[in-house]
């Protein structure tokens, strides 16, 4: 299993990172007979402002004292150029004084079903990671540093612990990708969502000079496709991850606390793994190379992503036997009998990032990725397209895959 304290530390090399605690041992899973969470019942009632409201589920004293918390975990990912704190109507940030025609780059993602598996688990650190990297990772492909992150985080009651569990990975992610978590909304939402679950949305904006946008329109016949290693599923693929561990569990197969030997973890460690953020790495190397494109590989697969950043007549190929594919793919196939073609365009398969660079400057874009802690591979080149073909060849060159 992976090292909780390197990855709190650092985006190394490693191919399951953890938080915080194993998930094998919650600190306040829903089953667990000693709960680290401190039950507002288990508490002598206090007078409330808002009794009414209170007994209708919203707790206006609990939910306004819990800002003053959330102050302390965001002020370690602040930047020079926000300019308000935590608990104002809005937050207030101006672009870098180093941009001379800045481009603001805006985008909004959430978790989606991976945070049921998270609630199951009573493990919410990794998925505040999972948040961030949705966000920021859509902001990089397009050339842009990402300056700010807010969160919406809903729940039927506000459980301060789960609350400051999910917020500290977000705050962690947003220090793995440079940004400021600047504000957000905590939301009570009594009858909404069941007990112990979360709704978790980000987002983020960034920069980048007008003139170093990446829009993919210079792509042309021979660039390279170098893929990045994802750290597991990242956020996709989860409603068909929970029915193939629902079939699983139920048939007597594997439990998802157990240790599964081809994946050298616990499944659910494995599962829980927070997605990979390739910011810092890529705005180092758009700093010295030639990167025309780039694709973040989430919903959709390489079908789905790949053909967006294409410009007309030419198209990808890719050979998906390029890259080491992690343990987790071939375990979720083989329990599920999916096919290569489904594997491909439901999951990452272990590319979470493409660039796509001039052929020439492709080996040394893989050393400096590989000397900034990723792993890097060649995995594909482009062609020129013919009317009839599909904008992207999945296969060897030569084969006639689609």
């Amino acid at each position: 299993m992976a090292d909780a304290t390197a990855s709190l530390t650092g985006e190394g090399p490693l191919p399951y990172p953890s938080v915080v605690s194993a998930p094998d041992s919650p600190k306040s899973a829903p089953d667990s007979p000693k709960s680290g969470v401190d039950s507002p019942k288990s508490a002598p009632d206090a007078p409330k402002s808002a009794p009414a409201y209170a007994r209708a589920g919203v707790d206006l004293d609990k939910d306004e004292g819990f800002i003053d918390e959330i102050k302390e975990i965001t002020r370690p990912t602040l930047r020079p150029e926000v300019l308000s704190s935590i608990g104002g109507f809005a937050g207030l940030f101006k672009s870098p004084d180093r941009y001379k025609d800045p481009i603001f780059v805006a985008g909004a993602d959430g978790v989606g079903t991976k945070l049921q598996l998270a609630a199951r688990m009573g493990r919410y650190d990794t998925v505040g990671i999972d948040c961030v990297a949705m966000v920021v990772n859509d902001l990089v492909v397009q050339g842009a540093e990402p300056l700010v992150f807010l969160d919406y985080l809903a729940m039927d009651d506000l459980d301060p612990e789960i609350a400051k569990d999910a917020l500290r990975g977000v705050a962690e992610g947003c220090r793995r990708a440079g940004c400021a978590l600047l504000g957000g909304e905590t939301a009570t939402m009594p009858g909404v969502y069941p007990k112990g679950e979360v709704e978790l949305v980000g987002f983020g904006v960034g920069v980048v000079e007008r003139e170093q946008v990446i829009d993919g329109s210079t792509i042309s016949q021979g660039d390279a496709l170098i893929g990045l290693a994802s750290s597991g599923c990242h956020s996709n693929g989860y409603s068909l991850v929970r029915q193939i561990l629902d079939e699983g569990e139920r048939a007597g197969r594997f439990e998802l606390r157990g240790e599964v030997e081809e994946l050298n973890t616990s499944l659910a460690s494995a599962l829980l793994a927070p997605t990979r953020i390739y910011v810092k790495p890529l705005l180092n190397v758009m700093r010295d190379f030639t990167l025309k494109g780039c694709v973040h590989i989430t919903g959709g697969g390489f079908p789905g992503n790949v053909p967006r950043v294409l410009p007309k007549g030419v198209c990808a190929r890719i050979d998906p036997t390029s890259w080491p594919r992690p343990g987790i793919f071939g375990f979720l196939q083989k329990h599920a009998k999916l096919s290569e073609d489904e594997m491909l365009r439901v999951f990452n398969c272990g590319i979470g990032m493409i660039v796509i660079v001039p052929q020439e400057e492709a080996p040394d874009v893989i050393h400096r990725l590989q000397a900034l802690g990723e792993r890097a591979y060649q995995i594909g080149r482009i062609e020129v397209k013919t009317p009839e073909a599909p904008p992207l060849e999945l296969g060897p060159p030569g084969s006639d895959a689609g």
